[in-house]
């Protein structure tokens, strides 16, 4: 039986394509597009503590509020990396970092990357917003091992920023 994760949007059943990491697993490898249409891979952050707030679009106010507050929050943190995930467009991406002010969170696309929904099992597959991401995050360590892990039960609240920044404490 094919296992997946089920989340609400606005108290409505969505599934996703599989199952996200759990902590004290490693984190799968996914490639990413950058703002500069380069790609990044977690490994190239090996070292240093990453903080994945993967969420559906930055053109949801949820979504733009998560990636303000990890912006301040994780600025108090050392050797910690925030990456913004989501399936925008860099360009899209670049725009709402440049308009907020947004200077310690590095947004990263999926648009490409074919592996992060193979990988991370966040994909909605039903819903009216089927083909993005779930509304999670993954604290990884310098090692590349799951810290913490949350997916968010209802698509439209925001994370528990507390606990996974806890972990970085």
């Amino acid at each position: 039986m094919e296992q997946f994760e089920t989340v609400t949007f606005k108290g409505m059943a969505v599934h996703t394509n599989g199952t996200m990491p759990r902590k004290g697993g490693m984190a799968p490898e996914f490639t990413a597009v950058a703002g500069d249409l380069s790609e990044l891979t977690l490994s190239s952050l090996r070292g240093r503590r990453v903080v994945l707030n993967i969420f559906p679009s930055l053109d949801t106010s949820v979504c733009a509020t998560s990636v303000r507050k990890f912006n301040v929050k994780a600025a108090q943190l050392d050797n910690v990396q925030v990456l913004a995930v989501s399936m925008d467009l860099p360009f899209a991406q670049g725009r709402f970092c440049s308009t907020e002010g947004i200077e310690r969170v590095k947004p990263v696309s999926l648009f490409r990357s074919k592996d992060f929904a193979e990988n991370y099992g966040l994909m909605m597959t039903d819903g009216p917003l089927a083909g993005l991401a779930a509304r999670a995050v993954i604290v990884v360590d310098e090692d590349g091992r799951v810290a913490y892990a949350q997916l968010v039960p209802e698509i439209t609240e925001e994370p528990d920023y507390e606990s996974a920044l806890a972990v970085l404490k």
